[in-house]
């Protein structure tokens, strides 16, 4: 008895003394395919620490945050029907939509590896036996009999090291980013909408002008007119007067055609034929608007703007590929439960069409697979390094993209400040030639000067008033481009605070650690859904 139970526990020993070595004999062998070191060099930057330049200081930082339908402050209600109508028909925003459909579907696609799988494989063959040389004769030469197999498999992948897991989240990331980059396009919707329809106005309002200035030139000429007639004047100052009227008309030509086109542009921007454009009222911009920054510009604009937010997750899920990747130099198992029936049936096998569902036809098989690489060329090095090469070209993307929305926020204000100062000096000089136009237009009715005066006086009125339309104008699409360098407000709070932290180095570790958690290994990333409307 005493023997007996001595050899039990010398079995146990060895056992257990096998179990050790066959892990440290992998242990050994995967280290034959290391990391060697392979790891990102970039890092994002710090935005707290970016100076954020005179220009953005010196703005007022008391404003909140653009609100997701900035353009009301401009009140013109076919302005907001142009907007609403490009985001519901416009195929830009359609691309969008069906970018984050994509990405929503390859994410679900990719979650699916941290479920178990199960497959149905069955086959019926009906199958006719030769009768010669090669094959025969025989007990079955010249026979017809049935073939058929029915076999169902589960396996499910333990992912030890969290391989399909990181993947699955690197998925779910680039869903992320794809949303992002939807709010992003239509930011640039709406901007490029506001920005013609801008354009649109200020074309009127040029027109406009030289309309009233035609008009006062046919009034000179007739003067000039009525003063020959009555023996006071010259022909010399009528055809002075008739000079500059074709040039006029054909200014106002121009302005026409401009208008026709910013039409066209105006419908296609919101999805519809040139039709659509035909329709457009005169633009009633309200030409004031209040300008102001949100304080702690630097640090929250990784959170308001899209294509920042998307560049986010962007480096997030390059962090995920990296661990996936080194997941792979790490064995893996697989369990598998397999069972069928497998039969032939018929002609001198005897036995009928279902046969092979029968006891003794049936079969099946259990077990786990172990995979793990020893030596593979170099690929899952290759592989790594790829990541990490890819995780560097997102950060170096994301600062890129950030070091340009400050630089958009700063010009924008360094434009808005200077044309605030044009516009004091363009109202001066405006008031100037206001006064010259009426002294010279009195002056050749009563005799006392010569058309060419008349004419000076005109060219530099109408250039004084194009000038202060124009800066009105400019004024205003600096406003626009102002609030879509801001991000537009299409970002709500709740959606900016679940982007990730951009870290200054993937969250990912040289020697992954096995994962226990039945929430990491077998919960499926649910697909992102995103309004593109607001």
């Amino acid at each position: 008895m005493a023997r007996r139970k001595g050899i039990k526990v010398v079995s146990k020993v060895c056992g257990r003394i096998r179990v050790a070595l066959f892990l440290a004999i992998c242990s050994i062998i995967a280290g034959c395919a290391g990391t060697h070191g392979i790891a990102p060099v970039d890092a994002p930057l710090a935005v707290n620490t970016l100076d954020a330049g005179a220009a953005i200081k010196a703005a007022a930082c008391d404003a909140d945050w653009p609100d997701s339908q900035w353009w009301h402050a401009l009140h013109d209600p076919q302005l907001d029907h142009l907007i609403t109508q490009a985001l519901a028909d416009s195929p830009s925003m359609a691309v969008a939509a069906a970018r984050v459909r994509l990405a929503s579907a390859m994410a679900a696609g990719t979650g699916a590896a941290l479920s178990p799988q199960l497959k149905l494989d069955a086959s019926i063959a009906r199958e006719h036996w030769p009768d010669n040389y090669f094959y025969g004769p025989g007990l079955l030469g010249s026979a017809d009999t049935w073939n058929n197999t029915v076999t169902l498999g589960l396996s499910y992948d333990l992912d030890l090291w969290g391989k399909n897991q990181s993947l699955a989240s690197r998925s779910l990331d680039q869903a992320h980013a794809a949303a992002a980059d939807a709010r992003a396009a239509q930011i640039d919707l709406e901007s490029n909408i506001v920005r013609s329809y801008i354009g649109f106005s200020l074309q009127y309002a040029l027109r406009d002008n030289l309309v009233r200035i035609l008009a006062e030139q046919q009034r000179i000429l007739d003067f000039a007119n009525a003063r020959l007639k009555g023996g006071i004047g010259t022909q010399l100052e009528v055809s002075q007067a008739q000079t500059p009227l074709p040039e006029t008309q054909r200014q106002i030509d121009v302005l026409d055609e401009q208008l026709s086109l910013q039409r066209n542009q105006l419908a296609a921007l919101i999805g519809q034929g040139p039709g659509a454009g035909d329709g457009l009222l005169r633009p009633a911009l309200s030409a004031t608007v209040q300008i102001g920054l949100p304080a702690n510009l630097p640090l929250d604009l990784i959170g308001h703007r899209p294509d920042v937010v998307a560049q986010r997750w962007r480096i997030e899920a390059d962090s995920k590929g990296i661990a996936a990747a080194k997941a792979g130099f790490y064995p893996n198992i697989n369990l598998s439960v397999m069972a069928g029936g497998f039969a032939a049936a018929g002609g001198p096998v005897g036995g009928g069409f279902l046969s092979f569902l029968g006891h003794n036809d049936l079969s099946y098989s259990a077990g786990p697979a172990l995979s793990l690489p020893i030596f593979d060329g170099g690929r899952l090095r290759a592989q790594l390094g790829a990541a990490a090469a890819d995780y560097d070209i997102e950060v170096d993307r994301y600062n890129q993209i950030v070091l340009g929305a400050l630089k958009q926020i700063a010009d924008q204000l360094v434009t808005l400040r200077a044309l605030d100062r044009q516009q004091i000096q363009v109202e001066q000089s405006l008031a100037t030639a206001r006064t010259s136009d009426k002294l010279a237009s009195e002056g050749f009715r009563r005799g006392l000067t010569d058309y060419l005066n008349v004419l000076n006086a005109q060219t530099h009125l109408v250039m004084e008033e194009q000038n202060q339309q124009r800066i009105m104008a400019s004024r205003l699409d600096a406003y626009a481009a102002l609030m879509a360098a801001l991000g537009g407000g299409v970002l709500d709070a709740e959606t900016a605070a679940a982007a990730p932290p951009v870290a200054a180095t993937p969250r990912t570790s040289d020697t992954p650690s096995p994962l226990r958690s039945s929430n990491a290994s077998t919960s499926a990333p649910v697909s992102p859904h995103i309004e593109l409307a607001q």
